[in-house]
């Protein structure tokens, strides 16, 4: 989202159930009736591999303000396809820009079974950035690198690192594609 749009506002795809894009509908909408849409996650890792940068979100966010993540994404705009997605809203908000985004998979969460409100197809991607990192302050309040076992240790600790939920997920199925344990 650009600084300055109303974010309740901004258009969004709706997408049905089975991933097919079928409309449009602002985001407080989508938000408010739990509408299908699309959104992107991107996985920022140093150039090592070694770490992933976790942020907060901020508490202006629509949904899980001030909650932990450790992707960087939002919405599909209309007419916008999930890797364009990606790498906007990798650039609204990390300043990350011009680095090549690999696919990891794309999986549907529907939070209303975990009383999160939230149903969305989820295109998630990974880059390697040794880069300066610049948060844009609408979005993220804080920021650092931590470790893959630190990353697990605050996922263990939801009383200390409370995680978007649709970002605790995906980081999970990341782990299992990667044949790694959650637990360090």
């Amino acid at each position: 989202m650009q600084v300055g749009q109303d974010a309740a506002a901004e258009p969004v795809a709706l997408f049905d159930a089975a991933g097919r894009v079928v409309g449009v509908a602002p985001r407080g909408v989508v938000y408010r009736d739990g509408l299908w849409h699309g959104a992107t996650g991107v996985l920022v890792r140093s150039g090592d591999g070694e770490r992933v940068y976790v942020h907060r979100r901020s508490a202006d966010k629509l949904v899980f303000p001030g909650a932990h993540d450790c992707w960087a994404g939002g919405v599909i705009g209309p007419g916008e396809s999930p890797e364009d997605a990606a790498a906007r809203e990798l650039a609204e908000e990390l300043g990350v820009r011009g680095v090549p985004l690999q696919p990891i998979e794309r999986f549907a969460w529907d939070g209303f079974a975990e009383d999160a409100g939230i149903r969305c197809h989820t295109f998630t991607y990974e880059v390697r950035w040794d880069g300066p990192l610049h948060h844009q302050p609408e979005e993220v309040v804080w920021g650092a690198w931590v470790t893959l076992d630190g990353l697990r240790a605050m996922l263990a600790d939801p009383m200390a690192w409370p995680f978007v939920p649709d970002g605790r997920v995906g980081i999970q199925r990341w782990f299992a594609l990667r044949g790694e344990p959650l637990a360090g």
